[in-house]
């Protein structure tokens, strides 16, 4: 059956909403495929359902090619298991919590881990019953402190989450790979560019994680990739820190005056100006920054953390972040300066000075200090003196002072070496549309999920998770295809395949576009046909802003025996003679030669 425009409940928009800050969010509410309810939360209208179906279908056919089995749990869940993984707590206030009539604590399902290890526990017992694969796609939900950028970082959201059941490592990896293949082959269908990079695996636990991301320069995620192929989400690069350097003949610390240098570059200036060194000028690299961080543990406790980095660095708040998961970190504000007075805002250093107090020190503002990796054994820095108006000069590092560890915090840079020796680092931003990890032990430990092995002896079950986010897909698609007139659907997921304008007022024009939409359906072509009483350009408009892969203008030239066919992604435009307005048709839907009469055509069922 065709659909009319007539009776299809959309609206399209001329303006842009107001905030709208990406294409993605903006193109999907001006042509009528969602609308927002509250913020982070989305209605979906008939068309941008349409989409989404068929992206779930394409998920859900390629789970199923490799033998998972579908599954579908609440949303709203239960606290015990959570609190039993200690996620109740280390989530903090990313997850709705709410308390039923009887004071009962429950969530919103952010992930399903726990739920189905449990069914597993509950309904496998022997080796006998794995490998097992499950996945469900279902809503899930988190409070997002800034839900933005429309139905790509939402509070309620579509996913596909699957967890792989084996008895040991071995089995793991190949459930790892069978979902790592059946994710190109999803993502390959979706029709955007993507990349797979290494990952973290977050509050989720686990190793061996990579994700997959839509290549979008309005992506959130920025990644690094290098020539010889090395690919990996920022987040998850280690920096290859230099070999020791001996410092037996190194100058010995000293205290110098700087005053009025709070900042690298004022500091860089005055070192050079009265403290010239005989090699080289100073610069930004030579001095040690130290940032400092007040970090919230899930349970609330609050802690001083500073973060050393090479001065030309910054510290990348989402690297640090993905260190400290799940805790939190806020940078220093006045009021932690105040209550912590060993610590001199912009003059902060790691080594106890007359006066000061070191970073790390049994002291009244002992603070937690954890550097970068290319603060090795006997390097030499320039670096607060934890006194105003005062720096050390020849600090060197397991001389003068030893953090308390190391930390992937600072910023990486186009240029910057891959771990792996293959050559320097490009940037590039992306949109994470899929994440695969080994999870290991960690839930079914917790849980309690154990089988008998061959012997006879309980072992516990070893798992994967493997999540694709489902409604952000649709999203991606737009961000990778969209263009300066609106949305610009691949086909195998645009939510029709022909849309056939009536261009004007003409009852026989309207009559045969009415018959040719009947034909295309029966040959099993999804149709939307403009039938509206609008001006002609309101409706090429409106063809233009909603995507279809494929425009049909009925028109004037109907009377010359011909109409127009619209490429949508190229604007290619052809005249087909009415005659062999169907078979065209039937050939670029289903990219097949161009047979020319309609009866030499068989129909393909979709």
């Amino acid at each position: 059956m065709i659909t009319r425009m007539s009776e299809l409940f959309v609206r399209t928009l001329r303006e842009d909403p107001a905030d709208a800050e990406v294409p993605s969010h903006r193109w999907l509410v001006r042509a009528g495929y969602i609308r927002r309810a509250a913020p982070g939360i989305y209605s979906w209208l008939p068309l941008g359902y349409r989409v989404l179906r068929k992206i779930e279908q394409i998920v859900r056919q390629e789970m199923d090619a490799i033998g998972a089995q579908e599954v579908h749990f609440p949303a709203l869940l239960p606290r015990e298991p959570y609190e039993a993984t200690g996620r109740w707590t280390e989530y903090g206030p990313n997850i709705f919590r709410l308390k039923d009539r009887k004071d009962g604590d429950y969530l919103l399902g952010p992930t399903h881990e726990e739920m189905f290890t449990l069914l597993v526990k509950d309904l496998c017992s022997s080796y006998k019953d794995l490998p097992l694969n499950l996945y469900q796609i279902q809503t899930k939900y988190r409070d997002e402190a800034r839900p933005r950028a429309g139905i790509l970082r939402g509070r309620e959201f579509v996913m596909k989450d699957s967890y792989s059941f084996d008895i040991d490592d071995a089995g793991l990896q190949k459930a790892y790979d069978l979902h790592r293949s059946a994710y190109v082959r999803i993502f390959d269908r979706l029709g955007f560019d993507y990349a797979i990079v290494q990952a973290m695996s977050g509050a989720m636990g686990g190793s061996a994680s990579e994700e997959f991301l839509a290549i979008a320069e309005n992506g959130e995620d920025t990644f690094v990739r290098s020539p010889g192929g090395y690919a990996a989400n920022v987040e998850a690069v280690h920096t290859a820190a230099p070999e020791p350097i001996p410092f037996e003949d190194a100058p010995a610390a000293h205290v110098e005056d700087t005053p009025d240098t709070p900042t690298i570059e004022t500091l860089v200036a005055l070192a050079n100006d009265r403290f010239p060194r005989e090699d080289r000028p100073w610069t930004g690299a030579d001095t040690l920054k130290n940032v400092v961080f007040m970090v919230t543990e899930p349970d609330g406790t609050r802690a001083p953390l500073a973060v050393g980095v090479p001065g030309d660095r910054e510290v990348d708040l989402k690297r640090l972040a993905a260190q400290l998961e799940p805790a939190e970190a806020e940078v220093f504000t006045e009021e932690d300066f105040a209550a912590n007075p060993g610590l001199v805002k912009g003059y902060i250093g790691p080594a106890r000075t007359p006066g000061g107090a070191g970073l790390g020190e049994e002291s009244a503002s002992t603070v937690r200090f954890l550097v970068d990796p290319r603060v090795v054994s006997g390097s030499r820095w320039l670096t607060g003196a934890n006194e105003p108006g005062r720096h050390v000069f020849d600090l060197v590092a397991g001389r003068d002072f030893t953090p308390d560890g190391t930390i992937e915090a600072a910023e990486v840079r186009a240029g910057d070496p891959a771990p792996d020796g293959s050559g320097p680092l490009e940037l590039a931003r992306g949109i994470e549309m899929g994440h695969i990890f080994q999870l290991g032990r960690k839930y079914a430990e917790a849980l309690g999920l154990k089988v008998l092995d061959q012997n006879g002896k309980l072992v516990t079950v070893t798992m994967g998770s493997y999540g694709v986010g489902v409604s952000r897909a649709v999203a991606a698609v737009v961000e990778g295809t969209c263009d300066e007139k609106g949305l610009c659907w691949p086909r195998e997921v645009a939510p029709f395949d022909v849309h056939v304008v009536v261009a004007g007022k003409d009852a026989a024009a309207l009559e045969w576009a009415a018959d040719l939409g009947r034909k295309l359906d029966e040959a099993g072509i999804a149709v939307v046909l403009d039938d509206r009483k609008a001006s002609p350009g309101v409706k090429f408009a409106d063809a233009e802003i909603m995507g279809m892969p494929t425009i049909v203008v009925v028109g004037r030239s109907l009377a010359d025996g011909l109409i127009e066919v619209r490429d949508r992604a190229s604007g290619e435009r052809t005249e087909v003679a009415v005659d062999d307005a169907l078979g065209h048709l039937l050939a670029v839907v289903h990219g097949m030669p161009d047979l020319g009469e309609p009866d030499l055509v068989e129909p393909v069922a979709e």
